[in-house]
């Protein structure tokens, strides 16, 4: 489930159970919402028709859903902006030069450590189908039963070892075929996962840099080889070759002969698989004048004018050997090429493989053992633009085995979705986020036989003239599903997580078996499994039991739950909702769908929740959205209320925006999109009508952090928010409209040119301002007004402002907290810092924290710190021990 609409999936199958409630047939209720049947209006069109069922209007006398942003706007848009936000915080106004990570992780290694240690409070199983919560936002009884975050990197032996790859944990070692999961790559400065590979000798290779969006996530610091990946763990000491590969992301690494080859979004590189000493080589760059130190480096399209995706090299001649190069949108230099008599050329003629730079993207290739094959999948730049259904190229295959074919295309997107897929629907068929998601294999002992990975996981079992879906996108829609378990019927098992990544086939005592990753985690089952006679699997196996705790956290919420005696924890996570964690609970359950953003907790009542969908898709509950499905038959057993504020009906919000409490007055929220918006409610809000606008932050700008006390908000925002013509500011006002204006930040003052990423207000002084500045600074970023320092403070309300950054390391920091006793505790992307009250020295917060992204803190009713980190849980620590 990508982005954007697991939420809205939920939505399309109720939909049929929503209109036989109302007496209606599923043809009437397609033709009422003006679309086939679609997966992105359809929850519009059901509330809609609850609440008009409720006023006795005609149940479908409006469609218009003021929570759904861009109405029918599809998913794989909404990735690619997510995808790009992110990494404007980053990387916004100029592009990241080599070394800058690896020197962050230098400097902060060199800082001592306070007291105290970190307990992974998420370290459980999550259930993405817990009965208890199936509420009319929540996505339970899909079918993907125990998730984790995304799974980007995947290898395993024949021996039961299976090695994971999260998006930005790491890498897990499991010993049993998958599940009982270690990591093993927490002393790398880097954590972010583009590749995993096992070579010939047995070893493990990890490259870092998570390269599935292009050019976006997080960047890594190079590749490195485990020698012995049963027993051992990674250290920085295992990296191959220099800083080559630093601060860029890594799609794939291929073996041929003794060279290992990347595929990079800085061009294609080689390295000795002999010796791992010496720099990588670059090999092929199509636009070198791009790369970091060429002459158009700051140019705002060098981050797109070099990506290679996948390398395939001949079975029989380790010199023969294929890239595939291009950005997903397109571009001249997008082809394949191979290396002639002048140099690196451009392949043609390739039979039904596009060999034109508008219809080659995103590309997998896949080599059977034999070598007697070769297959692609291929996604069109051409089709993304204007075919709303799918953009996908198509699967091929090359039964000379050579790369450079002919190749025979073996499916299309129609005939997978006529393959048994969930994905039926207009706006959104299979491949429709090919540039997203993408995994290919080949069984090692019939070369006919096939795992392709897209939204769904696909199989052909002869060399693609017929195809099944055993991993359906999920089991809404499907004659057998019901909300209630008990009236489902035995031909509705269990599927895997949607938008697949990775894969590898391992054995166990001769079993062998398949492990797919995607934006859920790891599934299992064996090769040549069963399937019902819609061609789903009966045999797919959750690996994800708690132990490789990757959940990708936007937030963190935490209030008493007197009932329980205790604490209750929520958090909005990517593309796997809503999670929440009660008090005696072993299995944490999921109680809003699609992805989680940012989350407002009552501390008093940790049942009281509001939780961010995307652009600023505000729901609220009251008792913790517990509901057992019964909204379906009884609109009134509702037990979530969608309260967006307008700027989510006008697309004016970022993808994640920002949603926060009034730190003196849990019941006065912000919310920040082009506008400033304060809700005097609390959860009693049952309307996106209740929220009142209180500035405007100027047309083209949004609000990226805010933050309010006593009625006094402050509110950081971009735009342009990309690295053309980036521009930052903060607004600072009062609650109830008056008193606004916009604070005076020139490009070349105090305050960097970069992004504006948190803000704390300290309770005592509304005019004390702490504020977090993304990016790195000018040493490694070339664009206008970069700057340096990561932290600044106002005493004045922000009229002026100074750099309290001091010996801070040199990386992207993203939320920061002022403790009671005047300490500061800054979120980076690499942990969490801490500077005592009075003191100019920053210190390490504690042991036992990953050093992954920490995008939220908070603190919690039980005087507990949180951290919401992205890639590795939440975490939380008694702040009485960071000194």
């Amino acid at each position: 489930m990508a982005v954007d609409g697991f939420r809205r999936r939920r939505a399309w199958a109720a939909l049929f159970a929503a209109s036989a409630a109302l007496g209606l047939t599923v043809t009437q209720a397609q033709a009422a919402s003006g679309t086939g049947v679609d997966p992105f209006g359809v929850r519009a069109l059901r509330e809609q028709a609850q609440l008009n069922q409720q006023k006795g209007l005609s149940a479908f006398a409006e469609t218009a859903d003021p929570g759904d942003p861009g109405g029918d706007e599809d998913e794989s848009g909404n990735i690619a902006e997510q995808a790009d936000q992110y990494a404007e915080a980053r990387t916004s106004p100029g592009i990241v030069a080599p070394g800058a990570y690896g020197a962050a992780y230098d400097a902060l290694t060199a800082l001592p450590h306070t007291g105290g240690r970190w307990r992974d409070v998420t370290r459980l199983p999550y259930d993405s189908d817990d009965p208890r919560y199936r509420d009319i936002n929540s996505n339970s009884s899909g079918g993907s039963g125990r998730v984790t975050g995304r799974v980007t990197g995947l290898a395993a032996d024949d021996h039961g070892y299976v090695y994971a790859g999260a998006a930005n944990g790491g890498v897990f070692r499991s010993r049993t075929g998958g599940g009982h999961w270690t990591n093993i790559s927490d002393h790398l400065p880097a954590l972010s996962t583009g590749d995993l590979q096992l070579d010939p000798r047995g070893r493990l290779w990890y490259a870092t840099g998570e390269a599935n969006t292009s050019a976006t996530a997080f960047l890594g610091t190079g590749v490195y080889v485990l020698k012995d990946p049963r027993h051992g763990r990674f250290s920085e000491r295992d990296r191959v070759g220099g800083d080559e590969l630093e601060s860029t992301s890594i799609n794939a690494l291929r073996f041929g002969g003794d060279t290992v080859w990347a595929a990079t979004t800085r061009g294609v590189w080689s390295h000795s698989t002999k010796t791992l000493k010496g720099p990588w080589k670059l090999q092929f760059a199509p636009n070198p004048d791009y790369l970091p130190g060429g002459a158009k480096a700051g140019d705002p399209s060098a981050p797109y004018k070099n990506i290679t995706s996948d390398i395939a090299i001949d079975p029989r001649d380790p010199h023969k050997v294929v890239l595939a190069v291009g950005w997903r949108s397109g571009d001249t230099y997008n082809g394949f090429y191979t290396k002639g008599s002048h140099g690196w050329e451009r392949l043609t003629g390739l039979g039904d493989l596009p060999s034109d730079s508008d219809n080659v993207g995103n590309v997998t290739f896949a080599r059977s053992a034999d070598g007697s094959r070769y297959y692609a999948i291929d996604q069109s730049p051409a089709m993304m633009a204007s075919n709303p259904d799918s953009g996908l190229a198509g699967i091929f295959v090359s039964k000379s085995g050579s790369p450079t074919g002919p190749w025979t295309r073996i499916a299309d997107y129609t005939q997978l979705r006529d393959s048994g897929s969930a994905l039926t629907g207009d706006g959104y068929q299979p491949g429709v986020q090919a540039w997203y998601d993408q995994f290919l294999t080949v069984d090692p002992k019939n070369p006919d036989h096939v795992y392709a990975g897209l939204e769904e996981v696909f199989e052909t079992k002869d060399g693609g003239k017929n195809w099944t879906v055993p991993g359906p996108y999920w089991n809404f829609g499907f004659p057998c599903w019901s909300i209630d378990p008990a009236k489902q019927s035995g031909d509705c098992p269990a599927t895997t997580h949607p938008d697949q990544h990775s894969v590898a086939i391992g054995s166990s005592n001769g079993k062998p078996y398949v492990v797919v990753g995607d934006d859920g985690g790891v599934f299992r089952r064996p090769v040549d499994g069963s399937a019902n006679a819609d061609g789903h699997a009966t045999d797919w196996t959750s690996l994800n039991d708690g132990t490789m705790d990757a959940l990708q956290y936007y937030s963190v919420g935490v209030g008493i739950d007197r009932a329980a005696r205790g604490v209750a924890v929520s958090g909005g996570l990517q593309d796997n909702g809503q999670s929440i964690l009660r008090p005696g609970d072993r299995v944490m359950g999921s109680n809003f769908g699609g992805d989680g953003g940012d989350t407002i907790v009552d501390p008093a009542n940790g049942c009281n929740v509001a939780a961010e969908y995307v652009y600023l898709a505000v729901s609220v509950t009251q008792n913790c959205a517990v509901n057992d499905g019964g909204w379906i038959d009884d609109p009134s057993k509702v037990t979530s209320y969608s309260v967006a504020p307008p700027d989510n009906a006008t697309g004016e919000a970022r993808f994640i925006a920002p949603l926060n409490a009034d730190i003196k007055d849990p019941n006065t929220w912000v919310a920040g999109g082009r506008h400033v918006w304060i809700n005097t409610k609390g959860w009693a809000i049952r309307s996106g009508s209740e929220w009142s606008g209180a500035y405007d932050l100027g047309a083209g700008h949004t609000a990226t952090a805010v933050a309010s006390s006593g009625g006094r908000v402050y509110a950081a925002w971009c735009g342009p928010c990309n690295n053309q013509g980036f521009t930052r500011g903060i607004a600072v006002g009062n609650a109830d409209g008056t008193g606004w204006h916009q604070l005076d930040l020139p490009v070349d003052g105090t305050v960097p040119n970069r992004y504006l990423s948190g803000l704390a207000i300290d309770p005592a002084d509304s005019d004390h301002v702490l504020l977090a500045v993304n990016g790195f600074s000018r040493k490694w970023t070339e664009g206008p007004g970069a700057g340096f320092g990561h932290l600044f403070e106002t005493r004045d309300g922000g009229a002026t402002w100074k750099d309290v950054s001091g010996n801070l390391p040199d990386v992207p920091a993203n939320s920061v907290a002022l403790l009671k006793n005047g300490t500061v505790v800054l979120g980076t992307d690499l942990g969490v810092l801490v500077r005592g009250a009075g003191s100019a020295s920053w210190k390490v917060a504690g042991e036992n924290l990953p050093t992954t992204a920490v995008l939220q803190l908070r603190t919690g009713p039980d005087g507990r710190l949180y951290a919401a980190t992205h890639g590795r849980g939440i975490w939380a620590i008694d702040p009485r021990r960071l000194h």
